[in-house]
């Protein structure tokens, strides 16, 4: 990644009537449908920005979107990269610093995950409180990051505090059962083994992933203030534990959107 490959995808993108988005949204698996509700549509398929990375998962719809939600401009992910799809952390990242060399002053991200905290059920929406990076290695570890932003991002606090505080409050008023936690994030794209979830369980996460904590470090390192939900597709409890199917995720996913899209557009309103 050079600074001439990401202005040359910025201005390809401003050429085609991306004007100055307030906001930016990465949708995760199963919760695509937010970008129906969007205004006067742009759409930008991956495979014709310049230095995109490709969609290669099926339930990845693999398009940018411009256009106006709930009266503000924004700029939506429908379909996300992953470690797994054989791309580094820079390729996932890329769009997150595309987005906000764009204008973006907001990051919204959300994503499927499966529960490690027995307490939670399918279905389930968890504000990210904070993360753990198993991924095993960083979006920021690469020559000439300094030309993007300082090297040695500070991570004490990677979630926004007052938009975490917003959507509870949104939550709360309007009868959601928004739960709190820990998103740890792994390679896959195997799920996870009763031993690993038993020590995933001992390091402190609530439930578990294959993204978000690549876009939420950059988020970070660009000062970006950013704010992340899981939905809660799948029960990791390891004295029972059953196969789990994509298919079965994703149909989770699709129930639970309702509720993820009602928060982030509530959200997007009070910004």
């Amino acid at each position: 990644m050079t600074l001439e490959q990401l202005n040359e995808t910025v201005d390809y993108l401003k050429e085609k009537g991306f004007d100055h988005p307030e906001t930016g949204i990465v949708l995760g698996s199963g919760l695509g449908k937010l970008v129906d509700e969007i205004s006067e549509p742009i759409i930008a398929h991956y495979n014709h920005i310049p230095f995109f990375p490709l969609a290669t998962v099926e339930f990845h719809s693999g398009k940018l979107i411009y256009g106006t939600l709930e009266g503000k401009k924004v700029v939506v992910m429908q379909g996300r990269f992953h470690l797994y799809e054989g791309y580094d952390l820079i390729d996932v990242t890329y769009p997150i610093r595309v987005m906000h060399q764009l204008g973006i002053k907001k990051l919204f991200v959300s994503n499927a995950s499966g529960a490690i905290n027995l307490n939670f059920k399918k279905g389930d929406l968890m504000l990210i409180e904070d993360h753990i990076n198993l991924l095993g290695g960083s979006p920021l570890a690469f020559k000439g990051v300094g030309r993007f932003g300082e090297r040695f991002a500070d991570m004490s606090e990677p979630y926004d505090v007052e938009m975490k505080n917003e959507l509870k409050r949104i939550a709360k008023q309007e009868n959601i059962d928004l739960k709190s936690g820990i998103y740890v994030s792994v390679l896959g794209p195997q799920l996870e083994t009763k031993a690993e979830y038993r020590m995933l369980k001992i390091i402190g996460a609530d439930a578990v992933g294959m993204s978000t904590v690549p876009e939420v470090i950059v988020a970070n390192h660009l000062k970006l203030p950013v704010v992340a939900v899981s939905v809660i597709t799948d029960i990791g409890d390891p004295d029972n534990l059953k196969p789990v199917s994509i298919d079965e995720i994703i149909e989770v996913a699709g129930k639970a959107e309702p509720k993820m899209s009602c928060l982030f557009k509530k959200l997007i309103k009070t910004q």
